[in-house]
């Protein structure tokens, strides 16, 4: 298999393009570029027949493989791109995408989009035959960690560079809304001349506040003991309307989980041993970890208790302010 990080993609079309490209991911901004990348080099090279393929619940995958494996009248160089919108191929879509990377056509470059895919779908045949005999470009969530540091890229890429205090005003404001941190991206290269410092002047008065929220940025900030940053992801979450009921569930689901990752490492175990079992994946491997360093048991069991307490004042059961005791429950947490 090609594992190509997503940001290396102009580099590697530098050279010979590859007969088979799959792009999938949760950040639909990289999803998109890249497939424009691939389709605008495609073209530089003399791709000019181009198809476009979308999967849908009646979509006849025997026609598309028949298209696949036709010769044009003139042998024209094909772009044959397969979009497969909610990753799920089928039975019959899966074998056919199995037969198509196991016997690629001459002359076409084919590629494969799909959104974020599920563990199951990464593991199935159709994939794997896909990644061994495709350029795989997985379009990754920028968390709020690796988000300054692309927003500075993207922002030498126009020939502006920007000063700290100011980079970290513009991650706070667009963080969760890659598509608003490229067009405020866009919009100061408009703005400022190449080689412009951008300082936190105008950064306050250009940038727009367009962060968005939801319960995973908040899981992450809590574990991670960044009080702070749950602060604020707990006000925009409040501002943008967000009812509590999902964000308890989601907090109780995590707490449970440190509350056995503790019982398990007390037993000898470790993580990579209940890594599957208690879905400890993503950031939540380094995080959860640290989060039952830092928190006891006993401190967990009373903050499970407190959330239940607030299931029943959401519930009507018990008197008090969800939100409020929800916002203390899991600062105290962060802490």
């Amino acid at each position: 298999m090609s594992l190509l990080p997503i940001e290396d993609l102009g580099n590697h079309l530098a050279g010979n393009l590859s007969p088979l490209y799959v792009i999938h991911g949760e950040e639909d901004l990289l999803r998109v570029e890249a497939l424009d990348t691939l389709r605008a080099a495609a073209k530089q090279k003399g791709y000019l027949n181009r198809e476009v393929y979308t999967a849908d619940t009646h979509f006849d995958w025997n026609e598309m493989l028949a298209s696949a494996n036709s010769m044009g009248l003139f042998a024209d160089l094909k772009l044959m791109e397969i979009h497969i919108p909610n990753g799920k191929p089928g039975k019959n879509g899966g074998d056919a995408l199995q037969s198509l990377s196991e016997n690629l056509p001459e002359d076409t470059v084919v590629i494969v989009i799909m959104p974020k895919l599920e563990r199951a779908q990464t593991q199935a045949k159709w994939f794997g035959a896909l990644s061994k005999h495709g350029t795989v470009l997985e379009a990754k969530a920028v968390g709020a960690q690796a988000l300054p540091q692309w927003i500075n890229r993207r922002l030498q890429q126009h020939g502006l560079e920007i000063e700290a205090d100011a980079l970290a005003l513009f991650a706070e404001r667009v963080e969760g809304n890659l598509l608003a941190a490229k067009q405020e991206i866009d919009k100061l290269a408009l703005l400022y001349p190449a080689g412009h410092l951008v300082n936190l002047e105008d950064a306050q008065n250009a940038v727009a506040n367009v962060a968005r929220f939801d319960m995973f940025q908040l899981s992450s900030a809590w574990m991670g003991g960044d009080a702070a940053r749950v602060v604020r992801l707990m006000d925009g979450l409040e501002e943008e309307g967000e009812e509590p009921v999902l964000l308890l569930w989601a907090l109780a689901e995590d707490i449970r989980t440190l509350i056995r990752l503790t019982a398990a490492l007390k037993q000898g175990q470790t993580i990579a041993n209940v890594r599957n079992s208690l879905r400890l994946w993503g950031d939540k491997q380094v995080l959860a970890p640290k989060a039952v360093k830092r928190i006891s048991a006993n401190r967990l069991i009373v903050a499970l208790q407190e959330c239940a307490r607030i299931d029943r004042i959401i519930k009507g059961a018990e008197d008090g302010e969800a939100w409020p005791a929800f916002k203390q429950l899991v600062t105290d947490l962060a802490v």
